[in-house]
């Protein structure tokens, strides 16, 4: 007779917490400036979910396959490089499951990002912030290497189950709140690329409904660059392995300076979210008025209280 695999039962820290993944609110911006007469721009508000940002799905998703593949039974620690969103749901899930954490993250993250990482109990090695998220990628991809029974990488950019958490979860919830509150699908989906596994999975799903939507990739400065975009299109520059860049019809560069405008303008109509979600409104709003009436669809992928250390609310009072 067979052996019968063991079946890995999760712990309800961790139970407690994925529930509260997901069906985040779709919000219209109705009241941004510089909108064309007809356009209806929508976002996901993804600082509701449990550790306050987009990355909770995905990563929700691959640590649960990890748990019931037994990745961590012999007692290896997760390993991935993260820019930090991503570093916080690893390290929540992680002391959810009692699994330990090792996270490799560029030295310019938030303080606020690093403070929560590390009171979750992971283990943070922070490298050289001139160098980007390629050098952290390659580090971690380099401890993994070297010591196969100490880590199991994660590898959120070559993770399929990262795209797979946004095809099967946050698509869907666009287009069902789209429907209830349009009537129809997205004339244009608007992301950033970190991993590439939002624009990927949304994409694919967005697409599969809605054959002539218009996806736009947000594409930030190489320096100072954008906390949780990743630059592309520069030598050296790697190109995440989950990310289909087929998908992509526009690909629009924007400057921290400008999304932090669109922050302080959200902010001044009671929306708080980061440096990332500002760059996505400002190009949305920039693809509206170069192609005018649309219905649109982006992220507002964290929340602003992760960033007060960096700078980027010090201008507040001057209407910035």
């Amino acid at each position: 007779m067979a052996e019968t695999a063991p079946i890995s039962i999760e712990p309800r820290a961790f139970v407690s917490l994925v529930a509260g993944v997901g069906r985040t609110p779709l919000i219209e911006l109705e009241s941004l400036a510089g909108l064309p007469a007809g356009t209806r721009l929508f976002a996901k508000l993804e600082a509701r979910n449990p550790g306050g940002s987009l990355k909770d799905r995905p990563v929700a998703r691959m640590l649960r396959r990890a748990f019931h593949e037994g990745r961590f039974a012999d007692g290896r620690r997760l390993l991935d490089s993260s820019s930090g969103n991503a570093g916080i749901a690893y390290a929540m899930f992680g002391a959810a499951l009692g699994v330990p954490v090792t996270l490799v993250v560029p030295g310019n993250a938030s303080r606020e990002r690093l403070e929560r990482i590390r009171a979750h109990g992971a283990e943070l090695i922070l490298t050289d912030p001139i160098e980007g998220y390629d050098f952290a990628l390659r580090e971690a991809q380099r401890l993994a290497a070297e010591h196969p029974d100490l880590y199991w990488h994660a590898d959120q950019y070559a993770n399929d189950e990262n795209w797979r958490a946004h095809f099967e979860g946050t698509g869907p919830e666009i287009l069902e709140g789209l429907k209830q509150q349009t009537g129809a699908g997205p004339d244009v989906f608007v992301a950033g690329i970190g991993t590439g596994g939002s624009l990927t999975g949304i994409g694919r799903c967005l697409r599969a409904a809605h054959a002539d939507i218009r996806i736009v990739a947000v594409i930030p400065e190489l320096f100072p660059g954008i906390e949780g975009l990743k630059p592309l299109g520069h030598p050296g520059d790697i190109v995440p392995a989950i990310l289909e860049e087929s998908l992509i019809d526009q690909r629009v560069e924007v400057t921290l300076e400008q999304a932090a405008a669109v922050c302080h303008e959200l902010a001044a109509q009671g929306l708080f979210v980061g440096p990332s979600s500002g760059a996505n409104v400002h190009v949305a709003r920039l693809v509206a008025q170069e192609r005018g009436p649309l219905v649109i669809a982006t992220l507002l992928c964290d929340t602003g209280e992760r960033y007060g250390t960096t700078g980027l609310w010090s201008s507040a009072s001057d209407g910035r």
